[in-house]
């Protein structure tokens, strides 16, 4: 929810890709107010959500055209946008075995303003194909950071937490661990109207209350085996003043952050050494990457599993953690325009390989 990234990519063939350009924006506040709205039911939500794909078409052409004339390019020369749009609902497996994702954008709109082929809703052909449609980062994380001769993982510290595990011997595996930055960015805001802890200063302020750790510890979600994903439409405000009601003591503010930090750094090391436990790297991206006090958190809970662990943030392996997912989706683009599968059955659960993507012409 803070903005939207556009970067330009060359792919080589093999699959690697390079950053030409990157450039970013916040949404503007009219829109950021409406997807916020959408993110729950509300009055005339269908009229609202198309008002909103068709100003989130806007916003991404606006950065489009901003890429090119930083690159001294013209709509011929890109082969194609892969655009993911904003998600305002994710409910993949419901109770006939085949749910939803929806993701906010008019993709032909997109083209029009353009003039440039784009490529958006990838996720539902996973879905289609009994997945879940997320995470899809992790085919990309490996074709740019796999081949090596030892265990190591992928964190993608979004508003959601995901992991890409790889194993030189076993297949590759990747989920949702649960929340990343969305609760910490909502609590910060509810109570000190800013929208993220800047490198999570308030949070480190706080003390981890650990009657309400254990109770937010104790949401199904995180026992649940994998292949799985999640979403705002589980981890919001909502469910988090439901957990504080059942503390017998009120925790103050700024413990309740400290404890949603730990609650990131919990789940997500927990999950990684259960599925991977001869993890010896972590690189970790995202916007999550800001925020020191929950990179000191995982990397101490990391420790305590092996004190030999290496944790670094892709900015160490010459990548901006902002990059990351406008690169995944720029791949993905790649996968479609050469008509490769791009998902991992093993990680969305899908029937099968498939290729993901709808195609609107320029």
């Amino acid at each position: 929810m803070d903005g939207i990234d556009g970067v330009l990519c060359s792919i080589h063939p093999n699959g690697q890709s390079e950053v030409l350009v990157h450039t970013s924006a916040p949404f503007s506040s009219s829109l950021k107010e409406v997807l916020q709205e959408l993110q729950a039911p509300s009055h005339n939500e269908l009229h609202k959500e198309a008002l909103a794909a068709n100003q989130l078409a806007n916003e991404y052409a606006a950065i489009v055209h901003r890429i090119l004339e930083l690159a001294s390019l013209t709509p011929n020369h890109i082969v194609a946008i892969g655009a993911h749009g904003q998600t305002i609902r994710h409910q993949p497996i419901l109770s006939n075995g085949v749910g939803y994702s929806l993701q906010c954008l008019n993709g032909a709109l997109l083209a029009e303003l353009t003039g440039i082929d784009v490529i958006n809703d990838f996720r539902s052909r996973d879905i289609a194909a009994q997945g879940h449609g997320a995470p899809l980062v992790p085919a990309f994380h490996h074709s740019q950071f796999g081949n090596s001769a030892y265990s190591k993982a992928i964190l993608n510290l979004g508003g959601i937490a995901n992991l890409t595990l790889l194993n030189p011997n076993q297949p590759i595996l990747g989920f949702d661990t649960g929340p990343g930055n969305l609760l910490l960015d909502a609590w910060i805001y509810k109570n000190k109207q800013v929208n993220y802890d800047h490198q999570g200063y308030w949070g480190r302020s706080g003390q981890v209350d650990t009657e309400l750790l254990h109770l937010l510890l104790n949401e199904p979600y995180f026992s649940l085996p994998i292949p799985k994903s999640t979403g705002r439409d589980l981890f919001n405000l909502n469910w988090l003043f439901n957990t504080i009601n059942l503390c017998g003591s009120k925790p103050s503010a700024e413990d309740v952050q400290a404890t949603l930090v730990a609650l990131t750094a919990k789940t997500v090391v927990s999950s990684l050494f259960t599925y991977l436990p001869d993890c010896q790297e972590l690189i970790v991206c995202g916007g999550g990457t800001k925020n020191l006090f929950l990179l000191e958190s995982i990397a101490l809970k990391c420790k305590e599993h092996t004190a030999s662990f290496t944790l670094m943030t892709s900015e160490e392996l010459g990548l901006d953690s902002q990059t990351i997912e406008g690169m995944a989706f720029a791949w993905l683009a790649w996968c479609f325009c050469s008509n490769t599968p791009s998902n991992i059955p093993a990680v969305t659960g899908a029937k099968g390989l498939r290729v993901l993507g709808s195609l609107h012409r320029k």
